[in-house]
């Protein structure tokens, strides 16, 4: 699909525009963002290089930010670019204007790009992944800012494949606004419990969506999820080195509260990867992509070799992928960790149906070269 430029900034080159590719139910978005500061609001660096925005100053993760999203009607559209209700970047302290102690609930809708409501005040938390465009705009922006953002259809690759509907206008151009956020900390800022509890709510964030066809937005949550994950790898190895007793006093250390959240083993924490990679493999395999879910599959197998849905996804991938014998040896797994398994019984009278196919098809072919 050839993108016509209908927006000023979507050619623009420089340091005020920056871009990437983010996820919604649709699939996958190119967003281009051009960061506008407020004429009376002065922009503040923290750091050598000159930048607008230091960390201290931005939403983190666990940020509660009032945004809102606006459509632009078109590239000569005029919107006012001062203060949002005389906040200012040294007059306000980010967490004292948020009027919600807990993030808008928002259903995520199928046949929608942008998953908030336009033109309202909406009180998102950062990283839980309501809406991956906006929460991108965000974490680079103070309160009282404003960015620009035009978003268009990612081609599609050699595995992505989805539609794009024909009765929207491409690309869209609109406005985000960040009111207020507060404080929130960077993953390495985090006790691994707090980790821990991230891991959890994207595992299981993503499973809601995945159940209600938001593919898509349960593949960004196992990705999250196995983001943090990598973070804790260190930590778990340390506590399996220490022991069970060292475990429990690092735990007593880190809790705070009358009840002890533990943290998982070493085992338990393999374990937990390896169902985060068989459900990215399987929301994968939805999404047409065999060659990633076969890579997901794989590491699931390593991490926990008797995960029987696992070896099942890793059989389905090798044959999207025609790799007949690589799916018949993953069906055999199948079969030693689930004996009679009527998946795995198909499966593997689907290859031999297959295979048989290819050789008359090969026979057949043989025949005429030499008749």
């Amino acid at each position: 699909m050839e993108i016509v430029p209908s927006h000023p900034f979507e050619t623009l080159h420089g340091d005020d525009v920056t871009s990437w590719v983010s996820t919604c139910p649709r699939g996958l978005w190119k967003v281009q963002r051009k960061q506008t500061h407020n004429e009376s609001q002065p922009t503040v660096s923290h750091s050598g290089d000159g930048a607008s925005c230091s960390s201290s100053n931005c939403p983190r993760l666990g940020s509660l930010c009032e945004v809102r999203v606006r459509l632009k009607a078109g590239s000569d559209e005029a919107e006012s670019s001062g203060p949002v209700e005389g906040i200012g970047a040294q007059s306000v302290q980010p967490d004292q204007r948020v009027a919600k102690t807990d993030a808008t609930a928002i259903p995520r809708c199928s046949d929608s790009v942008l998953q908030v409501p336009l033109g309202d005040w909406t009180t998102l938390r950062l990283g839980e992944g309501q809406c991956d465009i906006t929460e991108a705009c965000v974490e680079g922006m103070r309160a009282g800012e404003k960015c620009e953002i035009l978003i268009s259809p990612l081609e599609n690759g050699p595995d992505v494949s989805f539609p794009h509907p024909a009765e929207e206008t491409m690309p869209l151009c609109a406005t985000v606004e960040l009111k207020a956020f507060t404080p929130g900390k960077e993953s390495w800022e985090m006790s691994p419990v707090e980790k821990c509890q991230w891991v959890k709510s994207h595992k299981e964030t993503g499973g809601v969506r995945f159940r209600s066809g938001d593919v898509w937005g349960a593949a960004d949550h196992y990705s999250r999820a196995l983001t943090l994950l990598i973070t804790l790898h260190g930590h778990v190895k340390e506590v399996e080195k220490k022991g069970q007793e060292q475990e429990a006093e690092e735990q007593r250390d880190t809790n705070t509260g009358d009840q002890v959240q533990q943290l998982p083993s070493a085992n338990e924490f393999k374990t937990i990867k390896a169902e985060l990679h068989s459900n990215m493999s399987l929301c994968q395999l939805k999404l047409n992509q065999p060659q990633r879910a076969k890579v997901s599959a794989t590491k699931a197998t390593h991490l926990e070799p008797g995960g029987a849905k696992a070896w099942y996804r890793m059989g389905q991938a090798c044959q999207m992928l025609n790799e007949l014998e690589e799916a018949r040896q993953a069906f055999r797994k199948l079969l030693e960790l689930q004996p009679e398994s009527p998946a795995a019984l198909k499966a593997l009278q689907d290859i031999a149906s297959r295979e048989k196919e290819i050789n008359a098809q090969l026979g057949f072919r043989l025949s005429k070269m030499f008749s």
